[in-house]
């Protein structure tokens, strides 16, 4: 958990990167993404130093010789003017290089710059983030997901950042396991990737591994997990199990960081229309039933080039909408008994459209519709207010019972603010999916009750819960007409009595 302190200063390189006019959030955030990834390779450094001297074993160094000026623990020193020339001419041209080496995506890496010109704002940032807690505990991974929330700003594709408490449910409605390999063809900051590997370390981690830390702000403990037991899965999880495809390239570097700085050494992450024609021959393994997990809230509103998106997607749906072409793209990822969580508008749950219905139809009639999740009004403000609803499906299946789940509330205020309230149906909702096969009689008065796949058929494949929910109506007892009307007549009497007496004292 995040102290007040580590907070007040990632607020402090927010209020320095404005001063010398950088306010575009992706920048920001890029910007101290490789400031805290330069120190981060000069602490590992440190440490495996320290280590060889204690056990005198080899280790691949990360700075030669001639590279030693290039280290934080070095040029954090040097006055402001030889800081800057330094930083800008020799440590980030080689970030660029060790990062594009370590997570093989050198293409994406080769137009970064170093934003930063003025040598005192540049000396007071690495001071600022010096004083960081790097390496206690999971603090990096939650720095950064601080670091993150402050991107409010939609992209130009309309990209919205995923609530993370959202991404965490569909993470363990979907459960996925170290075996696995998991995708997202629109990754954004890498949110939902990042929370897949959190909820493994929870689960993969001995009783003796679980650490507690207290909390200095709220007083409470604060439980880290090592995650010991996924260690003979270590290479698939750094270098195989994590794929995630992002067209800006601001936010590609920023979710190749936030994966580096939670753990996972090599993520695939690809510079990529994830719809676009020419992906199957880029990343054709990608593309051939790959995946066992894929979770997504791609893009919505957005009206595409046909000549751009993959005629094979085109075929089973002809349209412009992305909302409904990517969950056809997810299919495709997956293989076959593959699993995905996916956030879509209520406009594809409920569209009269043809369109909306035939891909309803489809995941209904010709894969396993598990779960359809209506989400609170005002998930996605400050950037939208469209209502949106979670889809749940596995590739390849017979659609039996659908869950359906409304969630009204989910533990913030549906205004911009987005304050903690005590109202949140997300637990609920995740403790009756858990237990769904137990309560398949549930009452259409709850919110959460399941669904036959017939009877989504009678109803044309309608997927909205208010299509299905029963209200509950309550008997109120009323007083008769006659004694409402005496009612009226003696409030009405007191009322020329009142006029009657304001006329006499104006006069």
């Amino acid at each position: 958990m995040i102290t007040s302190d580590s907070k007040n200063r990632i607020d402090e390189l927010w209020t320095l990167f404005r001063t010398c006019g950088i306010t575009n959030p992706l920048t920001v955030i890029e910007q101290i993404s490789f400031l805290i990834y330069s120190r981060l390779l000069d602490l590992n450094e440190s440490c495996a130093e320290n280590r060889r001297k204690r056990t005198d074993k080899s280790y691949v160094r990360r700075f030669n010789d001639d590279e030693q000026h290039l280290r934080w623990s070095q040029f954090r020193h040097l006055e402001a003017e030889e800081m800057l020339q330094v930083v800008r001419d020799e440590v980030f041209p080689d970030l660029k290089t060790k990062i594009g080496k370590q997570a093989a995506f050198a293409g994406i890496m080769k137009d970064a710059e170093l934003m930063i010109q003025q040598p005192d704002i540049l000396a007071a940032t690495v001071n600022t983030v010096d004083q960081l807690p790097l390496m206690a505990g999971d603090a990096r991974g939650d720095l950064y997901e601080y670091l993150i929330e402050k991107l409010t700003v939609a992209g130009s594709n309309r990209q919205f950042r995923s609530p993370r408490h959202i991404i965490r449910l569909m993470v363990e409605m979907i459960e996925p396991k170290p075996t696995e390999s998991i995708g997202d063809p629109a990754c954004g900051t890498g949110g939902f990737l990042v929370m897949a590997m959190k909820y493994m370390l929870e689960q993969f981690t001995s009783p003796e591994a679980v650490f507690e830390e207290s909390e200095p702000d709220s007083g409470g403990v604060n439980r880290l997990y090592k995650g010991d037991l996924l260690e003979q899965h270590r290479d698939h999880i750094d270098r195989q199990m994590f794929h995630g495809f992002e067209l800006d390239v601001t936010m590609l570097r920023i979710a190749v960081m936030n994966l580096m700085l939670h753990g996972v050494d090599h993520p695939q992450i690809h510079c990529q229309n994830a719809l676009s024609a020419n992906l199957a021959n880029r990343f054709p393994l990608q593309m051939r039933e790959m995946f066992d997990v894929v979770f997504s809230n791609p893009p919505f509103g957005v009206r595409l080039d046909l000549e751009n998106v993959d005629s094979n997607l085109l075929h089973q749906i002809h349209t412009r909408k992305a909302e409904l072409l990517f969950p056809l793209l997810i299919l495709r990822m997956l293989k076959d008994g593959g699993r995905s969580a996916v956030i879509v508008p209520s406009s594809v749950l409920s569209g009269i459209s043809k369109d909306c219905r035939q891909l309803r139809k489809l995941i209904v009639d010709h894969h396993q519709l598990e779960a359809v999740i209506s989400l609170p009004e005002g998930i996605f403000r400050p950037y939208a207010g469209i209502r949106t609803g979670i889809l749940v499906f596995t590739k390849g299946r017979q659609t039996g019972n659908v869950f359906f789940y409304d969630a009204q509330a989910d533990g913030y205020s549906p205004d911009d603010r987005k304050q903690r309230i005590e109202d949140n149906d997300l637990p609920d909702c995740l403790a009756r999916w858990r237990s769904r096969h137990l309560c398949m009689d549930a009452a259409r008065t709850e919110k959460g009750f399941s669904v036959s796949a017939d009877e989504i058929r009678r109803a044309s494949y309608d997927l909205s819960v208010v299509r299905y929910a029963e209200a509950v109506y309550t008997q109120k007892d009323y007083n008769p007409p006659k004694v409402l009307l005496e009612q009226m007549k003696s409030l009405n009497r007191t009322i020329d009595i009142g006029l009657a007496e304001l006329k006499e004292m104006i006069n």
